[in-house]
């Protein structure tokens, strides 16, 4: 990989191009880039146009840059995120219906968890979530219950880096942090009350991948109020086991590789997922699909309606 004069390598010079934004900077000016970076103008310029060609950001008129949408279509081959994101949606869906307040799913990414999706209601209580958002492992109930199952020097960097603190309530030493993650995989869940704001309290379950393994979490924020969590626990763990069980089939090793490919990255109708499944192409593609006429019109399989109730399969 070709690398630049310091020893830094040209993909990471773009990718801090790219990182130069976030949900509270999302139009940015070539000088802004520039410092946001950490490098010269005409090194932003020339990986800016290189970007901006491959459609990764876009330029618009009043000469700011934005991120590409090219992005969002890599990101939307993931199974990782957006395959998850999709066959927990009616799980998700079917906890923020009973309680109405913010539901969100997060992953692990570094020493943050990633929040992948989120519902949430707009008289709904203080949430710091956004989705492609991160928050500290630490100061979440959906990161702690994430951390509680990662490797143990992920635990140990944690700490080495230092706990941003929040509240009062935030943890804020490695023993108490230690402490905290012992109950969570004791008890199979984690509660935050007032971690990141006074009036909110997270509440958070694992989700348990194909391979046995914690894959996510699922959690709520909810008032931080004196009531009991577990009520809230016992409705976000069948949606975890709801979520596990279509996890398992979408990954399930007995199809061929299209099929595991597909049921992977999507959720949808039993004949739309069949007919996907049945193509030898990407039916986006130009040519990949035969459009016999019918009456001057294309011809294309029927779909059926397939009605999703609350935690429902599919």
């Amino acid at each position: 990989m070709a690398r630049g004069s310091a020893g830094e390598s040209v993909l990471h010079r773009h990718l801090r191009v790219l990182e130069s934004f976030d949900a509270w900077h999302p139009f940015l000016t070539l000088s802004e880039i520039a410092d946001a970076a950490g490098i010269p103008r005409s090194t932003a310029h020339r990986l800016i146009a290189e970007l901006e060609r491959e459609g990764l950001l876009e330029r618009l008129p009043d000469r700011t840059y934005r991120l590409g949408v090219r992005l969002w279509e890599f990101a939307s081959r993931t199974p990782g995120a957006v395959g998850l994101r999709e066959i927990a949606r009616p799980w998700l869906a079917a906890v923020h219906e009973r309680v109405r307040q913010h539901t969100q799913l997060g992953v692990l990414s570094g020493r943050d968890v990633l929040f992948i999706d989120r519902m949430s209601t707009r008289d709904a209580v203080v949430n710091a979530t956004l989705i492609g958002g991160r928050i500290p492992l630490h100061a979440s109930s959906s990161g702690l219950v994430l951390l509680a199952h990662a490797d143990a020097g992920l635990v140990s960097d944690v700490i080495a880096r230092g706990l941003r603190v929040y509240t009062d309530s935030t943890i804020r030493t490695g023993p108490e942090l230690r402490a905290r993650l012992r109950r969570v995989r004791e008890e199979g869940f984690a509660v935050t009350e007032g971690h990141i704001h006074p009036e909110s309290r997270g509440i958070a379950v694992p989700i348990t991948g194909p391979g046995g393994t914690v894959y996510a979490a699922i959690g709520v924020v909810v008032p931080n109020d004196d009531s009991s969590p577990h009520g809230y626990v016992e409705l976000l763990r069948r949606a975890a086991a709801g979520t596990a069980r279509d996890l398992a089939v979408a990954y399930r090793p007995d199809v061929d590789e299209r099929t595991h490919g597909i049921r992977s990255l999507m959720s949808g109708s039993r004949r739309s997922l069949e007919y996907l499944e049945s193509l030898d192409t990407d039916p986006h593609d130009a040519g990949a699909l035969p459009v016999p006429a019918v009456d001057g019109a294309a011809a294309l399989p029927g779909d059926g309606h397939a009605a999703v109730s609350g935690g429902g399969r599919r």
